[in-house]
């Protein structure tokens, strides 16, 4: 027998995936081996259906599909699915009426693609009726006498053969196997398993160390020299448990098989029909490591950072849902806490001696820095638990012994809602409140500080601007003067406008109809250290990322909008106010901002970065976005009566301090940079 070849990368951590394509998906895959390079995928178990080879076009689709796949990535095509015109059952999980016909079609497959995969699969799941309908082969005669005779030829070939795995696991029929001397013409034979997703639901799931060791017996028998080889192994995140995916894993990785191949790449669009048909069961559609809009999950985000490493100190250094907290004292729970506001607010009440438990997903880049930040001032003092918003039983075990809430959690950008709506209120108004419903499930909830927006407030469309050389400014000189108040009716425009009011109004209700201490800061544009601004959200951190690495800036409208932007460290200060005078705030809502006084126009903020930065800055331009403001400048008077908050860091100074951060932090070179200058003036 021909022995199987070296793995790709034997000094490993290696690891496969299995992503089957379709024909006609050439810019998917383009796309799918972009993402598994970048990802350190070793090797792509993938699908050469018999049936579709057989079908028009099914030939050409090969014959462009294999050549591309192995000029990337080591492939192991699974060959299954008869052609139904050869089928006893007239469709593809019927058996051949000639057996012997795979092994001609192997032959020809070998013959002609051979030379872009060092080793073949027979059969996917064959004892999943979806997959070979035992129904008319109940003593599996007919399925062994093809798999037999096509692994004999192609080892003969020179060419390996791995078995296809059982899905559930059935020992029985891997011993069927063996009787029939099956066992004895491979030489891997394959696992699959879905812990946590199917099999455990199932009850026959025994763990991956269990069944590989009873497949290890039963092939010493067989076939000792055989390798066990886990073809497909993954975890749904339907319900948007992502750090669980990442976790289960590494649970397949470290099993003591040969190989590993994760399903699956990419989340299913949700029009795809599955075997049983569309939208059958919804884990279906949500196996990937990317989502169906390529956007990384947490088990991507990792690969990509570091590989299986990062992902196992992510998963050694994040608390498990449901673990029992063994601090002396209860933890603040800062949701969205690996974020730029909530990194700056976790360090200020850490340096208070406060614990502080972060609750994130570690979605938007430069947020896992943040977390590593923290750990390195504060120590195990902090705490980070990377689930989703969604993730309701994550959710519940953060919220079970929180000392106090500030919810920070959010889908953050206009566009974004625009794009995905539904997933934009799931997030925003559903994350919400599912938080309340743990707070109030409590027997003492606990203070909740919420972070809204300004965007409550609408278009503004009825407020009358003119342009002045200071950009949009009302015509009313009160608006002028003070800004909008919180007695403004809100005006929820945009999806976003829409979520974030929603989950605005359930905080104050919870207040009102259950008594809980709940308080809603209406933000304006906050800014400052920490921040890894993007085009969709964080606006005057992307202008300095942008023009410290010379590149262009895209100004949404004439550049002449107005707003009041506020210094991170004055907002950290403004929460923790609120938070101190939770008993006299509770229900309602204060706006936060800079005020007047650190009123800007984008253009007056880009003059400004030019001076810094010592260098033009390139502009393109495009039309205003959709829910976009001329104006907006926040009244902040009612809160600054109400705990003696006060703006103290003018816009400036903290544009300079977010420079200078951006800058000691490597973001780019720039010819004007002096010594970095940490003090802040009023």
């Amino acid at each position: 027998m021909t022995a199987l070849p070296p793995d790709h990368n034997p000094s490993g951590p290696a690891f496969g995936l299995t992503e089957w394509f379709r024909p006609g998906d050439h810019d998917r895959v383009h796309a799918c081996l972009d993402h598994m390079e970048a990802m350190g995928v070793s090797w792509l178990r993938t699908h050469l259906s018999w049936a579709d080879y057989h079908a028009e076009g099914g030939q050409d689709w090969y014959d462009w599909l294999l050549p591309t796949l192995a000029a990337r990535v080591e492939v192991l095509p699974c060959i299954h699915y008869t052609p139904p015109s050869l089928s006893v059952t007239g469709t593809a999980s019927g058996p051949p009426r000639r057996p012997r016909d795979l092994a001609d079609f192997v032959d020809h497959v070998l013959t002609r693609h051979g030379r872009h995969f060092p080793r073949i699969e027979l059969w996917n799941e064959p004892n999943n009726l979806l997959d070979w309908d035992w129904r008319v082969d109940r003593d599996w005669s007919i399925f062994c006498e093809m798999i037999g005779a096509a692994a004999w030829w192609a080892e003969k070939r020179g060419w390996p053969v791995v078995l296809g795995g059982p899905c559930p696991f059935d020992m029985a029929w891997l011993e069927l196997m063996g009787e029939r001397g099956i066992l004895g013409t491979v030489s891997a034979v394959g696992l699959h398993g879905f812990p946590g997703t199917w099999d455990s639901e199932a009850g026959v799931w025994g763990g991956w160390e269990a069944h590989i060791g009873q497949l290890r017996t039963l092939l010493d028998r067989y076939r000792p020299d055989a390798q066990i080889w886990i073809t497909e192994a993954g975890y749904s995140t339907w319900r948007h448990d992502q750090r669980e995916q990442a976790r289960r894993f590494l649970d397949a990785l470290d099993a003591p098989a040969d190989r590993l191949y994760w399903y699956a790449l990419q989340d299913l669009p949700a029009e795809t029909a599955i075997q049983e048909g569309r939208g059958f069961d919804i884990r279906h559609y949500h196996m990937g490591v990317l989502d169906t809009r390529g956007r990384d999950k947490l088990l991507a985000r990792l690969l990509r950072r570091g590989g299986v490493e990062a992902v196992r100190r992510k998963i050694a250094t994040t608390r498990e849902a449901g673990a029992v907290s063994q601090r002396a004292a209860a933890p603040v729970l800062i949701t969205g806490g690996a974020g730029f506001i909530g990194a700056n607010l976790a360090d200020a009440l850490l340096a208070k001696g406060e614990e502080v438990l972060l609750f994130d997903n570690l979605s938007r880049p430069g947020v896992a820095s943040n977390v590593d930040w923290l750990r390195a001032r504060h120590g195990d003092r902090v705490t980070l638990h990377a689930a989703d918003i969604r993730d309701l039983d994550a959710l519940g075990d953060a919220a079970g012994d929180a000392a106090s809430v500030f919810h920070l959690a959010a889908q953050v950008a206009v566009t974004e809602s625009l794009v995905a709506p539904v997933e934009d209120f799931a997030i925003n108004a559903g994350g919400t409140l599912h938080l309340l419903e743990a707070l109030r499930a409590r027997p003492v909830p606990p203070p909740l500080v919420f972070a809204s927006t300004n965007k409550v407030y609408g278009h503004l469309g009825d407020v009358a601007t003119e342009l002045t050389p200071a950009g949009h400014l009302p015509a009313d000189p009160g608006l002028r003067r003070f800004g909008i108040g919180e007695d403004r009716p809100l005006d929820l425009a945009t999806p976003y406008g829409c979520s974030k009011g929603a989950a605005d109004q359930y905080v104050l209700d919870y207040a009102a109809s259950f008594g809980l201490p709940t308080a809603v800061l209406r933000m304006s544009c906050i800014y400052g250290p920490r921040q890894f601004g993007t085009e969709d959200q964080g606006w005057v951190a992307h202008f300095l990322i942008r023009a410290l690495k010379g590149e262009a800036i895209t100004l949404f409208g004439d550049g002449f909008q107005v707003r009041d932007v506020l210094h991170v460290h004055d907002a950290v200060a403004a929460y923790l106010a609120v938070r101190g005078n939770i008993d006299r705030l509770a229900g309602r809502a204060f706006n936060l901002g800079g005020g007047p006084a650190n009123a800007v126009s984008l253009t007056t903020v880009l003059d400004a970065i030019r001076r810094l930065t010592g260098r033009p800055v390139t502009l393109d331009h495009d039309r205003p976005r959709t829910g976009d403001q001329l104006w907006f400048v926040a009244d902040t008077r009612r809160l600054e009566a109400e705990t003696g908050w006060q703006r103290r860091i003018d816009w400036a100074a903290g544009l300079k301090h977010l420079h200078d951060w951006l800058v000691a932090e490597g973001i780019a070179a720039t010819d004007a940079t002096a010594p970095a200058d940490w003090s802040l003036t009023a």
